[in-house]
C-alpha cells in the first residue's frame, strides 16, 4: 500500500469520527475496517496507530477501538482535518476554517534560533511569512512562519496565503506528522493589540514549535500569537511505568 493511500485511509477514518458515524463512539474491528476500504489489515494498523498517537482513538484490550471522548468535546475550536500536522491550519468554529490575510512575505538569511531550530548553516536562508488568521472576520492570531528555502525553493506568495502544509503533501508527497511545541503567555505588544484588539492589559498567547516531515526533516518553524480567549491546546501523552 502505498502512503499516499494510508494517508488517505487515515483522514477518512478521522473524518467520519467527526461526523459522529461511529455508534457509541467504537469503530469497527480491524478486519472490518480493512474490507471496507479494501486494503490489507497492516495498512489499517498503521492508519489506527497513528490516530493513537494524535489522542483521536484509545484501543482497550479484549473491548476494541474506541474514539476519546474528550477529544470530541474540545474539537469545536480546535480539531484537525487531513494528513498533515498543521496547528494553524486546524482550527475551526463550526466547521468553518480561518480565513489568511498575507501580512509579510520576504527572503531573509536564518538567525541562529533558526538554524538551530530548522537544522541550518551559517548563511543558509529562509522564508519569512507573516499571516493574520481571521475566524468569521475576527482577528484572531498573528502567525510568523519560517521555512526553509532549500526544501521549497519554489514558494510564492500565492502559494503562503493557503495552506502551506497541503502543498507540501500535494507536490512533495510528504506530510507533517511531528512537533515540539511550546505553550506560554506574554504581555501583549502594541502591534498585537492593534491587530488582535487586546486592550493593553490584556495578555497574548503564545504557540511556537518546529514542524517535522514524516521523514524526520525539519520543515517550520513558527510562532504563533493569538488572542488570549483562543489558547486552548489538545495533547496526548503517554506516561510510562516507573
Amino acid at each position: 500500500m502505498s502512503e499516499a493511500i494510508y494517508v488517505t485511509v487515515q483522514a477518512d477514518i478521522k473524518q467520519k469520527i467527526y461526523q459522529g458515524l461511529y455508534e457509541d463512539l467504537k469503530l469497527p474491528d480491524e478486519r472490518t475496517l480493512a474490507a471496507d476500504y479494501q486494503v490489507s489489515r497492516s495498512s489499517i494498523k498503521r492508519a489506527l496507530n497513528v490516530l493513537v498517537q494524535q489522542g483521536i482513538i484509545f484501543k482497550k484490550r479484549g473491548s476494541g477501538t474506541f474514539v476519546n471522548p474528550l477529544y470530541l468535546k474540545n474539537q469545536a475550536i480546535f480539531q484537525h482535518e487531513g494528513s498533515n500536522l498543521g496547528v494553524s491550519d486546524s482550527f475551526r468554529i463550526n466547521g468553518q476554517a480561518p480565513s489568511i490575510e498575507l501580512l509579510d512575505f520576504r527572503v531573509i538569511q536564518a538567525t541562529p534560533e533558526q538554524q538551530s531550530a530548522l537544522f541550518l548553516n551559517d548563511g543558509d536562508f529562509v522564508y519569512e511569512i507573516k499571516r493574520l488568521r481571521k475566524l468569521d472576520g475576527v482577528p484572531f492570531m498573528i502567525e510568523y512562519g519560517y521555512v526553509p528555502i532549500s526544501l521549497l525553493p519554489g514558494l510564492n506568495r500565492e502559494t503562503v496565503t493557503k495552506s502551506i502544509y497541503e502543498y507540501v503533501e500535494k507536490r512533495k508527497s510528504k506530510t507533517v506528522t511531528r512537533s515540539f511545541m511550546t505553550i506560554m503567555t506574554e504581555p501583549s505588544n502594541a502591534e498585537e493589540q492593534k491587530l488582535l484588539k487586546l486592550k493593553a492589559t490584556e495578555p497574548v498567547g503564545i504557540m511556537e514549535g518546529i514542524f517535522f516531515m514524516d521523514d524526520g526533516t525539519p520543515l517550520e518553524y513558527s510562532n504563533m500569537r493569538l488572542h488570549y480567549k483562543y489558547l486552548r491546546y489538545n495533547a496526548f501523552v503517554s506516561l510510562g511505568s516507573e
